[in-house]
């Protein structure tokens, strides 16, 4: 499945745990998510653990401390929250807060918790069709208008309940899905999908959407309207979230976790960040790539790899590497255009010469030609230098400098590529995979230069790792330019 973008607006917010130890200060995280300009917190219902505060009540005490933060639970148990009373639960509590209430609701987990406090222990397959029975009768509570709520199925029976109290809004019911039959359902009856990164990560995601649009698509909806939400740890960035945004669909990003530095983080730094790259994506995705009319044929060249290999060790299969497909010989380009394009080149031109310089270094100190002030002389007029001049710092620099290269274009550029032409996503995969190959190659130099320390033949151990290094670099830069200069100047 390729990139996918619903164009749902985005929101953010906070996944909070209920902890009864805790009780204000779970409150005062709610009031702190609100005031960080996040747009809804969430907690998660367990009603059989006793460490926990009850979720309904918490959410009530925290609508009543804010005034425009959305609530929801994260998700409701339906074994223990009979789908009439939380269908009124939801609508009580949406009626007094005047619309800011949304349902996050799940089938049940931990089934020997759920039984021990009096619920119905249910098999998985039992557990989605009480599920799909329970959408039913609470959109026929909030319907005031569509009569007696009459349902006879095999685990709920309601015969004759009045309809009512209706919500103060159109409740969006959001389903905890993972398995096929849960994501079928949320894509046939839900208002959206609500499933957490540490359960099924970024690369789950297109086969999980493909199942919900399917099931959308037979039941006679659009895959758009499932809203696509996202429970996230603190460690991802912007720039990943964004890349979700654009290549998987998913709009809403819940923070999961109690810290308020990262709370206070997600809402002031990374929510606008987010916004600021989706819409620029978005922007550029509705823009015509080609130029035909006016500008210049596409000169800049990519460097070529000389074919000169150092050590006995091969990084990679060159030959498995996939390619672009060939630019359009007629499109032109404006000059910033080309400029772009360039300067991916100017910014391996420059590794390239530090790694010349480092090889150098290595080989005259372990020919014991290069005298202890040479060397700092030369580390000094380098651009990536230390103030610690030793052989040592220098090689710690230029790999992290490295890292920070390939860790910039995995998560920055290359995301933008990807939604911008879809056929470029395998070369993409390819180079951040050879990117992976060449951190773990730093990785030696690393455990080469504390072998140096220890015994001076360790500079042995470090020369083999800096002749793979520069295979593979030389290499990766080159086939790297080859792919993506010309589309870095038709994206930006």
């Amino acid at each position: 499945m390729g990139a996918v973008d619903y164009g749902h607006e985005l929101q953010f917010g906070t996944f909070l745990t209920p902890s009864a130890a805790d009780a204000d200060a779970v409150v005062e995280l709610a009031v702190l998510t609100e005031l960080v300009g996040l747009d809804l917190v969430t907690i998660q219902d367990h009603p059989y653990q006793a460490r926990f505060l009850d979720t309904w009540t918490l959410l009530a005490v925290i609508a009543a401390r804010t005034s425009t933060l959305r609530v929801s639970p994260n998700v409701a148990n339906l074994p223990l929250r009979p789908p009439v009373v939380l269908a009124r639960s939801v609508a009580t509590l949406d009626l007094l807060t005047g619309g800011r209430v949304e349902l996050g609701l799940g089938a049940g987990g931990f089934q020997d918790a759920i039984a021990a406090v009096g619920g119905p222990r249910r098999t998985p397959a039992q557990a989605v069709a009480a599920l799909d029975e329970a959408l039913d009768i609470i959109r026929a509570v909030w319907d005031v208008d569509g009569g007696s709520v009459r349902h006879q199925g095999e685990h709920y029976r309601v015969i004759g309940a009045h309809p009512g109290p209706a919500p103060a809004h159109p409740v969006e019911i959001w389903l905890g899905a993972y398995k096929p039959r849960m994501l079928a359902l949320t894509g046939a009856k839900a208002d959206g999908w609500l499933p957490s990164m540490s359960h099924a990560g970024p690369d789950e995601l297109p086969a999980m959407n493909a199942i919900i649009d399917d099931a959308a698509l037979a039941a006679g909806r659009a895959p758009s309207d499932v809203r696509r939400l996202y429970n996230v740890g603190a460690q991802v960035g912007p720039e990943q979230l964004a890349d979700l945004a654009l290549t998987h669909g998913m709009s809403t990003f819940i923070l999961a976790g109690d810290d308020p530095d990262a709370i206070r983080r997600f809402g002031n730094d990374v929510a606008p960040e987010v916004r600021e790259l989706v819409a620029a994506g978005r922007s550029q995705a509705t823009r015509p790539t080609a130029v035909t009319t006016s500008g210049e044929p596409f000169t800049v060249r990519a460097t070529p790899d000389d074919g000169v290999r150092r050590s006995a060790e091969t990084a990679w299969d060159e030959t498995t590497r996939p390619h672009a497909p060939t630019p359009d010989p007629q499109r032109r380009y404006t000059v910033d255009q080309l400029a772009t394009g360039k300067h991916l080149v100017d910014v391996h031109d420059m590794f390239r010469r530090e790694l010349v310089q480092l090889r150098d270094l290595v080989e005259q100190v372990e020919a014991g030609t290069a005298e202890v002030g040479a060397a700092r002389d030369l580390i000094n007029t380098m651009t990536l230098r230390q103030n610690n001049w030793t052989l040592g710092a220098y090689c710690e620099s230029y790999c992290r400098m490295l890292t920070m290269h390939h860790t910039g274009e995995d998560t920055l550029v290359f995301p933008r590529l990807r939604h911008g032409d879809p056929a470029l996503r395998p070369v993409i995969a390819r180079l951040e995979e050879e990117h992976e190959v060449i951190a773990g190659i730093l990785d030696r130099i690393d455990r080469a230069l504390v072998a140096v320390v220890a015994d001076p033949e360790g500079l042995h151990q470090l020369r083999a790792a800096l002749d793979l290094l520069t295979d593979a670099l030389l290499s990766h830069l080159s086939y790297e330019e080859l792919e993506l200069v010309e589309p870095l100047a038709r994206f930006g």
